[in-house]
C-alpha cells in the first residue's frame, strides 16, 4: 500500500501525532485512517501530542561524560512536576538523550531552531550540486527539498534516529515517555563539548 503525504497530513490533523508516527500507523493499518487513529491511541501517542502545549517548568539538568573525558554533554529537560522529574523513567530518558547528543552531535533541538541563513546556504549548496545533473528545474527543487529533510534528520536532535532503537526518532521517544508519564516533556537546551574543539 502506497502511503501518500495527503494521508499522513490528514492523520496528523486528526491526532496531532508526528509525521513518522502517522506513517507507521498508516503502514500498520494499510492506509485506513480510522484504524490508524485507534493504533495511535493505543500507543498513547495522540494523547501525548495533545499535552505539548502544557507548561513544563520542573525537570532536571544532567551531565554526561564520554570516552574517558573526551566528550561531555550538559542538558536541561523539563517536565511539569517534581514528582515526574524524580522518576526512573524520566531520568532514563534524560540519560538516553545525553548519550544521543554525545554520539551524534546534533546542532539544534528542532527544525524551527535552524537559522534561515543556514538553511539558505545549505539549499544553495544542494541546488548547485543538483544542477550538475542537468535535470529539469522541478526535479532539482525536489532533490533540494529531499536533501534539506536529510539535513534536518542529521542536525536536529528530535528528528535524529534514536541510537538505541533505529525504528524510532527522538521525537517518538519523547512522545512515548509523555504518554507513560502523563506530563509534557520538553528538551530545553543542551551543550556538547569535545576536548580541544574550538567554541
Amino acid at each position: 500500500m502506497n502511503i501518500t503525504a495527503a494521508m499522513v497530513q490528514e492523520l496528523r490533523k486528526k491526532t496531532s501525532a508526528g509525521i513518522m508516527d502517522c506513517k507507521k500507523a498508516l503502514k500498520e493499518t494499510e492506509g485506513n485512517i480510522e484504524k490508524s487513529i485507534e493504533y495511535l491511541r493505543k500507543k498513547g501517542i495522540s494523547a501525548a501530542a495533545s499535552k505539548a502545549s502544557r507548561k513544563a517548568s520542573s525537570g532536571k539538568i544532567e551531565s554526561y561524560i564520554h570516552l574517558d573525558g573526551k566528550i561531555g554533554v550538559l542538558i536541561e529537560v523539563n517536565c511539569e512536576t517534581d514528582f515526574v522529574a524524580k522518576t526512573d523513567l524520566f531520568s532514563d530518558l534524560v540519560k538516553d538523550i545525553s548519550l544521543q547528543i554525545a554520539a551524534l552531535d546534533p546542532k539544534y533541538i528542532k527544525r524551527e531552531d535552524v537559522p534561515e541563513d543556514i538553511l539558505e546556504k545549505e539549499r544553495d549548496i544542494f541546488r548547485t550540486q543538483a544542477e550538475k545533473s542537468k535535470k529539469p528545474a522541478a526535479v532539482i527543487e525536489k532533490i533540494v527539498e529531499g536533501k534539506i529533510e536529510k539535513f534536518y534528520q542529521e542536525n536536529c536532535l528530535i528528528e535524529q534516529g534514536f541510537i538505541k532503537d533505529n525504528t524510532k526518532n527522538i521525537k517518538t521517544l519523547l512522545l512515548e515517555t509523555i504518554a507513560k508519564l502523563g506530563e509534557n516533556i520538553v528538551i530545553r537546551r543542551f551543550s556538547r563539548f569535545k576536548l580541544g574543539e574550538d567554541l
